[in-house]
């Protein structure tokens, strides 16, 4: 199934629902008030059984599954860069190499592996990563 190009598309309950990628910012996905009380407004105007805490769950998971899409449209970078800008570069480093395994052809994603481990201290396996990075680059 195609997404919409502003939307995501999230299931809750029986129903198929395209929630508006603007009601996130940031690599952590945050919320957007003034957007998530329209969004709220409008989804309790169209299906007035929705309880607020229906709502508030369809919302998780909208944040959850938009977390999920930028991780796969960035090539795992977002959540890495995120995890080890709150200081868990060790996490950061891990995902990334669980994303690397699924998809070793990814050369920005080998990159920030190198850059994140140089980061850590590990400046020559940093460089080994980075240089595979650069590798793929050069075959393309």
């Amino acid at each position: 199934m195609t997404q919409a190009p502003y939307h995501i598309s999230v299931k809750h309950g029986n129903m198929l629902i395209n929630v508006p990628r603007n009601l996130f910012r940031g690599p952590d996905c945050e919320f957007v008030d003034d957007k998530v009380k329209e969004f709220r407004r409008i989804m309790s105007g169209r299906y007035p059984w929705l309880t607020e805490n229906s709502l508030d769950v369809l919302l998780r998971n909208a944040r959850n599954e938009m977390l999920r899409i930028t991780d796969e449209e960035t090539g795992g970078r977002s959540t890495s860069k995120s995890m080890a800008s709150k200081g868990k570069t060790d996490a950061a480093i891990n995902h990334l190499r669980k994303y690397l395994e699924r998809n070793p052809n990814d050369a920005d994603s080998w990159y920030t592996l190198g850059e994140l481990l140089c980061k850590s201290g590990n400046i020559e396996e940093g460089y080994k990563a980075m240089n595979k990075g650069r590798s793929l680059i050069e075959k393309e």
